[in-house]
């Protein structure tokens, strides 16, 4: 977060031309405020060179133990897959943004940005995830001379905070805001203008609706200040040293107040519970935490993350950062953000990576670093997404592949999944599996049944007269590091689901791939390479045309 004032945009706005799909909003400061809707700029800020098969490297593998064990040998849970990524804007040659905050509703992601260097840039944009095998950023708003560091959406309204300079906007009362954007069909409407609100402090660092009211809190000597959902009149405002975050559950308001620690407030906004934190969370950075039942995880900067009990008010645990990667400055392994996801914790680590841990309802067993390029420096999760965010490696969709409860229950009789990494399955041999697992490699020459989700990192093979059945979804390979399916004369592949290949998908002579029920989807980077004659049957969405 700065604490530098920025100029920030009036309300008032006149409507003007900057290209055919670009419209600048100015208000009578002659600052400017763009809405992007050309769709070639806009599809062109996603990219999939890295997508794919995600391996986790546990703690063993990291510190060069994992000769010790045979933990690398077993398949591995949280099959997770990279569905894209896309880059931070830009605005004639102006970049330097990475993403503050992510908010997920329905089909869509809202993601905000700010610049991390000095100098004020910021952008909001909504991503559509409705098809986990295509998305699409849909709209977007650039601020000039302003950085946003938190977004939330709310009955077709989205909802930022940032920072604005008192000083010199017309409009401005001070320094930290709120503005409250239309949206409507994955696009921003700003027909009727953008509302603002101004509160104390330096930046405004976070943004909560809940119902009628707007939740905001801003950094050095600001407040929690509680606006009014349809104007953005004040209602309260609570002034407090050094706020960083916020987070509501079950009518409390839990806020992250860097001077003492966790402050948790009632509806009425009175203290009921006060949690002490002894950490340097640093100068002007955000930090922030999330709920998990009665369990609060709060981002403590070096020390890792804090899990603490609401009840009692005690400290329950620190999760420690994982590793100390060679070549990266002390002050970029931080824990910076952390989010939950019914029982996953995650840690964005800054240059150590984006950290996964499973609460047990205990102590949380460390799974390990996710495998993501760049400096991880926000995470947010919630159905089966994850989303990370890094300087130059932008804003990483992530698939979490948890198995439906449709395909549990129609799977539920058969055995789970817990055996090696390396699935073998022998002539006149058949097994079938339930699970969600990571493989490194999966060779077919009897027959396999796999409900569930599951990845393979490496090559996949059906021998002559195998069978191999998927219901679920199924992912190989990654799209930098691609690997291929093949299936071998006299064998079938069926496929129930979601079939998603970084490779090629040969089919020998006599081989057979066949889609069953109405709904199955196949998404293959590679190309399909039909030797001789195959047969390929059933009903699927190809979603790359490759058949």
């Amino acid at each position: 977060m700065k604490r530098i004032p920025q100029l920030f945009l009036a309300a008032t706005v006149l409507f003007t031309s900057c290209s055919d799909e670009t419209t600048v909003f100015k208000d009578d400061l002659q600052d400017d405020v763009i809405v992007e809707s050309n769709e070639a700029e806009l599809e062109g800020s996603i990219s999939y060179d890295k997508s794919g098969v995600l391996e986790i490297f546990d703690e063993d593998a990291l510190t060069n133990k994992g000769g010790l064990t045979n933990k690398a040998d077993i398949a591995g849970d949280y099959p997770l897959t990279l569905v894209a990524q896309v880059n931070p804007p830009t605005y004639r040659g102006r970049g330097g943004l990475t993403a503050s905050h992510v908010d997920v509703e329905g089909n869509y992601a809202y993601v905000s940005y700010n610049e991390v260097e000095d100098g004020y840039f910021g952008a909001v944009e909504i991503i559509n995830i409705s098809d986990p095998n295509s998305p699409r950023v849909t709209s977007r708003l650039i601020y000039l001379n302003a950085d946003l560091n938190s977004v939330e959406y709310e009955n077709g309204f989205v909802y930022v905070a940032g920072g604005v300079n008192s000083e010199t906007s017309a409009l401005a009362t001070s320094n930290s805001f709120v503005g409250k954007i239309a949206v409507s069909n994955g696009r921003f409407n700003t027909g009727g203008g953008i509302t603002y609100g101004f509160q104390q402090g330096f930046n405004a660092n976070d943004v909560a609706v809940d119902g009628q009211r707007v939740l905001t809190t801003s950094g050095k000597d600001g407040s929690l200040t509680v606006y009014n959902q349809s104007d953005l009149a004040i209602q309260e405002e609570v002034p407090y040293d050094d706020l960083r975050s916020l987070a509501l559950d079950q009518g409390n308001i839990a806020l992250l107040n860097a001077s003492t620690g966790l402050v948790i407030l009632d509806a009425s906004y009175q203290v009921i519970k006060e949690i002490p934190i002894d950490t340097d969370f640093g100068l002007a950075t955000k930090k922030s935490i999330d709920f998990s039942g009665d369990k609060i995880v709060v981002s403590e900067g070096g020390k890792g993350a804090g899990v603490y009990s609401l009840s009692s008010g005690s400290l329950v645990e620190y999760i420690p950062i994982l590793i100390d990667p060679a070549g990266v400055a002390e002050s970029d392994i931080v824990t910076n953000a952390v989010a939950t996801n019914e029982e996953m914790i995650l840690m964005a680590n800054g240059g150590a990576g984006l950290c996964l841990s499973e609460d047990n309802g205990n102590n949380a067993d460390l799974v390990g670093i996710i495998e993501l390029e760049g400096s991880i420096n926000y995470v947010a999760s919630k159905d089966d997404y994850l989303f990370a965010a890094s300087g130059r490696e932008g804003l990483q969709i992530i698939k979490l592949n948890r198995p439906s409860e449709s395909l549990a229950a129609r799977c539920a009789s058969l055995p789970a999944y817990s055996g090696s990494s390396t699935l073998n399955v022998s002539q006149g041999q058949t097994l079938e599996y339930r699970g969600a697992k990571r493989f490194k490699n999966l060779n077919v020459a009897g027959s396999l049944l796999l409900c569930g989700s599951w990845t393979v990192i490496n090559n996949v093979g059906l021998d002559t007269d195998a069978l191999f059945e998927m219901n679920g979804t199924f992912v190989v390979g990654r799209n930098n590091r691609r690997r291929d399916v093949t299936v071998e004369s006299g064998a079938t592949f069926r496929v129930e689901g979601n079939l998603i290949i970084y490779g090629d998908l040969i089919l020998n002579d006599g081989a057979t791939l066949e889609f069953i029920g109405e709904n199955s989807v196949v998404n293959i980077f590679g190309s399909v390479q039909r030797n001789g004659s195959s047969t390929v049957s059933g009903t699927f969405n190809d979603v790359r045309n490759k058949f």
